[in-house]
C-alpha cells in the first residue's frame, strides 16, 4: 500500500494525518531545527513502569496540538522532525528488564545472591549500552547544528544526550525540573538508574558547570548533603520554597528570573513530567502530591525564553499513558505532547 503523502503546500490549520510526523509536521530530517529523539527505555523504574510507551503515546497525541502557540509563535515552521526510534533500544529494554524486574523486587538487596548478582552486572552494561546510542545519535544533531530533542523513557534515559551537549559545549549548566533530586547513587545497585541521572551528570561529565533544580520535594538525605556539599554547583529551588512564596504573594515570576539567572550562558533543560502537579501526570512512574502548575511550567518557560541563555539540549521523560488501549491517547499523553511542544518552542525562541 502507498504511503500517504502529507498535503503539499502544508496547512497547519488542517487535521493531521494518522501516519505523520511528530505535531502532524511534515518530517525533513536534515533541514528541521530540532530533531525529536525517542527513547522508549524504562528498566530501572522502581515503582510504576509504563515510561517506555510515553514516545509511541507522545507521538499520537501530538497530532492534536494545534501549531500556533500564544507564548512561542509559529516556530514550527523552522522545522521538528521525528526521529525513528532505533529498534536496538526496545530489545536492550526488554533484556534489562527481565533481569532488573528480579532486582527491584528485593529492593536491590542481592548480597549473596550470585545469580542477581549477574543480572545487575547485565543492567549496568545494557544502561552504558544505551548511553553510547543516546550520546552518538544526540551527537549528529548537534554536528548538524539542530536542537537534540530526547523523549523517554525514563529519566535514566538523558544522559548520553547531556553527555554530548557537555563534550560539544563545555561549561554548559542543567536546569531540572523534577519531584526528585535524583542524586542517589546506584540506587538500588543500578547505575544508571532513574534515580541517579542527577547524580552520575554531577559526577561524570566535567563538562556541566551547575545544576539548577526546580520543583524537587522528595528527597533522601544524602541526597540533600550532596546538594549542601556542592558549594553552589546544584543549587535547588525546593517546592516548598515555591508553595511557600505563593502562598505568601511573592512576584513568582521574579524568582524564576533570579533562579534561570544562576545558570551558565548555555543551558540543557531535563524535564521529569513529575515536576508537574500529579493532576497533570497521574500514571507517571513515582508521582508526588505538590508540583507546577500547568501555567506556573509556561512561565518558567516563558522566562527562560526572554533570557539570555541558549538552550542547546533537552528532555522530556516520565510521560506515562498508563493502561489505556493504543488507539486512546491518555491525558499524560496529551499534556506531554503540549508540554514537549512547549519546551521546544522556548528552545528555538533562544537560538
Amino acid at each position: 500500500m502507498a504511503e500517504k503523502a502529507l498535503p503539499t503546500p502544508f496547512d497547519p490549520d488542517a487535521a493531521a494525518l494518522d501516519d505523520s510526523g511528530i505535531f502532524g509536521l511534515p518530517a525533513d530530517l536534515e533541514r528541521a531545527a530540532a530533531l525529536v529523539i525517542p527513547v522508549p527505555f524504562d528498566a530501572t523504574t522502581s515503582y510504576r513502569k509504563g515510561a517506555a510507551q510515553g514516545p509511541a503515546a507522545v507521538l499520537r497525541a501530538s497530532r492534536q496540538v494545534d501549531l500556533h502557540d500564544a507564548q512561542f509563535g509559529d516556530f514550527w515552521r523552522r522545522g521538528i522532525a521525528w526521529v525513528e526510534p532505533d529498534p536496538r533500544v526496545r530489545r536492550l529494554n526488554q533484556k534489562a528488564s527481565e533481569r532488573a524486574d528480579r532486582i527491584i523486587a528485593v529492593g536491590g538487596r542481592i548480597a549473596g545472591r550470585k545469580g542477581l548478582a549477574k543480572d545487575l552486572e547485565r543492567v549496568n552494561a545494557i544502561g552504558a549500552e544505551l548511553n553510547e546510542l543516546v550520546r552518538g545519535e544526540v551527537d549528529r544533531a548537534l554536528g548538524a547544528g539542530q536542537l537534540p530533542v530526547l523523549l523517554g523513557g525514563d529519566h535514566s534515559t538523558p544522559f548520553g544526550a547531556i553527555q554530548a551537549v557537555a563534550e560539544r559545549h563545555p561549561g554548559v549548566g542543567v536546569l531540572h525540573f523534577d519531584a526528585h533530586a535524583d542524586l542517589r547513587d546506584a540506587y538500588e545497585g543500578f547505575t544508571w538508574s532513574h534515580a541517579s541521572i542527577l547524580h552520575n551528570v554531577a559526577t561524570r561529565l566535567d563538562g556541566v558547570a551547575r545544576i539548577v533544580q526546580v520543583g524537587i520535594r522528595d528527597y533522601g538525605e544524602r541526597e540533600l548533603a550532596m546538594i549542601q556539599a556542592s558549594r553552589g554547583r546544584i543549587a535547588t529551588l525546593f517546592d516548598a520554597d515555591w508553595a511557600r512564596a505563593k502562598l505568601d504573594g511573592a512576584n513568582l515570576r521574579e524568582l524564576a528570573r533570579r533562579t534561570i539567572a544562576e545558570l551558565p550562558a548555555q543551558v540543557h533543560v531535563t524535564f521529569d513530567v513529575d515536576g508537574l502537579d500529579p493532576a497533570l501526570c497521574p500514571n507517571t512512574g513515582t508521582p508526588v502530591p505538590g508540583g507546577l502548575t500547568w501555567h506556573e511550567a509556561c512561565m518558567w518557560l516563558e522566562e527562560l525564553a526572554k533570557s539570555e541563555k541558549r538552550v542547546v539540549g533537552l528532555d522530556l521523560n516520565e510521560v506515562s499513558p498508563g493502561a489505556t488501549d493504543d488507539e486512546e491517547d491518555a491525558w499524560d499523553a496529551i499534556v506531554g505532547a503540549r508540554l514537549l511542544y512547549k519546551l521546544i518552542g522556548a528552545a528555538l525562541a533562544t537560538r
